[in-house]
């Protein structure tokens, strides 16, 4: 299998994927039944050597992860097992691009005076209407 280029920086050899060809799901008449054309595309993340442990960590926080940590990648929107082929090892180089883009870091803003202000109004007309409900002594 050929390597799979991610980035300038991320190669995955063609070793470390593992390609298994299943039966696609859905509408297709009869030739659903006899031609295996989806894909299922799995990835070790955990004993990958092409990762940095930075991009090993973001893609096991995944939710598509299993708990051998394994990527697996199912594509059946082809009828072509070449093209699912293609689709599966786009979509885990885009996983894998996304994982290792580091996220920027939140920079704390100060609320504005004007916002402040309009809250500290709005409270105490919110107080002054309780207040104008209870009866007069």
């Amino acid at each position: 299998m050929r390597d799979l280029i991610v980035n300038r920086a991320i190669t995955i050899s063609g070793g470390e994927l593992e390609e298994r060809f299943i039966r696609s799901s859905g509408p297709g008449g009869q030739n659903v039944n006899k031609v295996a054309s989806a894909v299922q595309l799995r990835f070790d993340v955990r004993n990958s050597a092409s990762l940095t442990e930075a991009v090993r960590t973001a893609l096991l926080g995944l939710a598509s992860i299993t708990g051998d940590g394994v990527l697996v990648i199912t594509a059946q929107r082809f009828r072509e097992q070449e093209k699912n082929r293609a689709d599966a090892r786009a979509r885990l180089a885009e996983i894998i691009r996304r994982a290792a883009t580091p996220r920027r870091p939140r920079r704390p803003t100060k609320v504005p005076r004007a916002s402040r202000k309009l809250r500290l109004e709005s409270k105490k007309r919110r107080g002054e209407i309780k207040r104008n409900r209870t009866r007069p002594e």
